[in-house]
């Protein structure tokens, strides 16, 4: 089996993201090695996705995904994610729609408290600016839920917390 297969190896076993630097104590090379056999493995079409706390494989669950849009302050980033975790669901991305670039989108691929408090130790250690503050708070979301109910539980909390974009007409 060579390193590329390991890593896809590794990566499928996991239970939760796992990092290019784990990857690599496992494999005995540089975390540059692995980043780089991880760009040639997405290339050859195996859908490795890149998450704050690692790579996961895309599984194309049977779950379904749905498109939100939210307006909140950064104040409120961590309460929203709660919500949308805590109400079975899962942060897949955020959407900027940028003036100059065009659609900008962040990977998240958050589906518990735990992950919601590590991607916001990981904004707050590195004096991050989320992609929302581009748009005056404004984004979207791709959430993924297991059923239509807990999509409407979804958006039926984020409409209470006022965090729903509801255009005006």
């Amino acid at each position: 089996m060579d390193r590329k297969e390991k890593i896809i190896e590794e990566i499928k076993k996991s239970d939760k993201p796992i990092s290019a630097s784990t990857l690599a104590k496992k494999l005995g090379v540089s975390r540059q090695i692995i980043v780089g056999d991880v760009a040639l493995i997405r290339a050859s079409g195996t859908n490795i996705i890149a998450t704050p706390r690692g790579y996961i494989l895309d599984s194309k669950q049977q779950n379904q995904t749905y498109t939100i849009a939210v307006n909140h302050s950064q104040e409120q980033m961590a309460d929203e994610l709660y919500t949308i975790v805590d109400s079975g669901g899962c942060a897949i991305d955020v959407i900027v729609d940028h003036p100059v670039y065009g659609q900008l989108t962040g990977k998240l691929h958050l589906s518990s408290r735990y992950d919601v408090d590590q991607f916001i130790k990981k904004v707050n250690n590195n004096q991050a600016k989320p992609l929302s503050q581009l748009t005056d708070g404004l984004h979207l979301h791709t959430i993924q839920c297991p059923n239509e109910d807990t999509y409407q539980r979804i958006v039926s909390a984020l409409d209470e917390k006022g965090y729903l974009f509801k255009k005006e007409i």
